[in-house]
């Protein structure tokens, strides 16, 4: 049979299987694949292939599809059996290595460290809903835009929210698409992070009733939907309101300062853990320790915006975005590693104070790009982003 009709053949059952739309893996055991469904792939022809040949069938798909909506054929691949699945995720590598955007857990994973990967949010200012797609802009794109993430506003009491989910509609946090949020406080100038998974404990500790107390009064972990602070945003206040550039700052709780520095690696997760429709289950993972996840670090990485330079012939502050700004405004950012927090030599390489981790910046009436790279990810990278929406007056 010719190559094309392999990759048209297991297209034709991903769509079967409902899933075209999604680049989802599902997880063993979960209720997305029915025991029919599994029978139905275990009689395929395609579950007894030699494993050379499998493996060299995935190389060439993976290959030859470098990006959307091409690479749904790599997720075609895994959505065959558990044999292919497993073979898929040996191929795939992971953003860091590769660039590339394949499954929904890349976009909780570090991004590559040379060239950073493209994006650009769209908001809707009727819905207060945020959208990031991965591409360059959407003139270039178009349609074939893919959607990575979503965040909605929603307004509280002592703050604001936004809540971020792998669907452009489903916002429940009870759903298996919550990622986790953005809370600010009632200034406007204090966000945290909160990803739907559990800071990992000693795998020592076994569960019991005593340690729920534990998990309740912990500043890390709401219990409400299992989650943890990550990270933490800053702004400056200013109090007179005077004219200038934002100042800001991002504790990247996850993130070691050693990931930066010369040899330094960072924890990559290989699993994407949806606990909002197994809440039971992910309160005894937590404190069994299988979870996986990133613990706060004790040195975290320290981000700051570059601070822009004045203009005398254009007369406004400038920054370097190399192109992919164009609109002039005060939302507009570049992050970069501090080299000192708190009196501390972070021992950061000159080469890495420099390096633009995330810029951010407006291209047009209610869209904006985001470029970001290692050693932060996808969600971490539209999570600060969005708390540029909703910064109070400050410099």
């Amino acid at each position: 049979m010719p190559f094309k009709n392999i990759v048209r053949e297991l297209r034709g059952r991903n769509k079967a299987n409902g899933r075209r739309g999604r680049s989802h893996i599902a997880p063993e055991g979960s209720s997305s694949s029915s025991p029919s469904a599994d029978g139905c792939f275990d009689q395929s022809v395609w579950v007894d292939l030699p494993p050379e040949l499998l493996l060299d069938i995935i190389h060439r798909i993976e290959s030859g599809q470098t990006s959307w909506p091409g690479r749904r054929d790599v997720v075609a691949c895994a959505s065959v059996c558990k044999a292919w699945r497993e073979m898929t995720k040996e191929v795939v590598k992971v953003p860091e290595l590769s660039g590339l955007l394949t499954f929904p857990v890349s976009l909780k994973q570090p991004g590559p460290r040379d060239d950073p990967i493209q994006c650009f949010i769209k908001r809707e200012r009727a819905t207060g809903i945020y959208r990031l797609y991965l591409g360059l802009s959407p003139a270039l794109t178009g349609d074939k835009s893919k959607l990575l993430l979503s965040a909605k506003r929603v307004r509280r009491a002592t703050g604001v929210e936004f809540i971020v989910s792998l669907s452009g509609k489903d916002f429940s946090r009870s759903s298996s698409n919550y990622i986790g949020k953005l809370r600010s406080n009632f200034l406007g100038t204090k966000f945290t992070v909160y990803e739907n998974q559990p800071s990992p404990v000693d795998s020592g500790r076994s569960f019991n009733k005593k340690l729920s107390q534990t998990m309740r009064v912990s500043p890390w972990v709401t219990s409400s939907t299992h989650s943890y602070s990550m990270a933490s945003i800053l702004y400056e206040l200013n109090v007179l309101r005077t004219r200038g550039p934002r100042r800001m700052q991002c504790i990247m709780n996850t993130i070691p300062v050693s990931s930066i520095q010369e040899g330094g690696q960072i924890h990559t997760p290989t699993e994407l853990s949806n606990l909002g429709s197994k809440k039971k289950r992910g309160l005894i993972d937590f404190w069994s320790g299988n979870l996986g996840g990133e613990s706060v670090v004790k040195e975290p990485l320290v981000l700051k915006n570059k601070l822009p330079r004045w203009h005398e012939q254009l007369q406004c502050w400038c920054l370097n975005f190399k192109g992919r700004v164009t609109v002039a405004s005060v939302k507009n950012f570049q992050l970069m590693a501090a080299a000192a927090e708190a009196g501390k030599d972070m021992s950061i390489p000159e080469e890495e104070q420099e390096r633009v981790i995330l810029q951010f910046g407006k291209i047009g009436k209610d869209t904006f790009t985001m470029d970001y790279r290692y050693p932060i990810s996808a969600f971490q990278a539209f999570a600060i982003c969005l708390s540029s929406f909703d910064t109070k007056p400050v410099r």
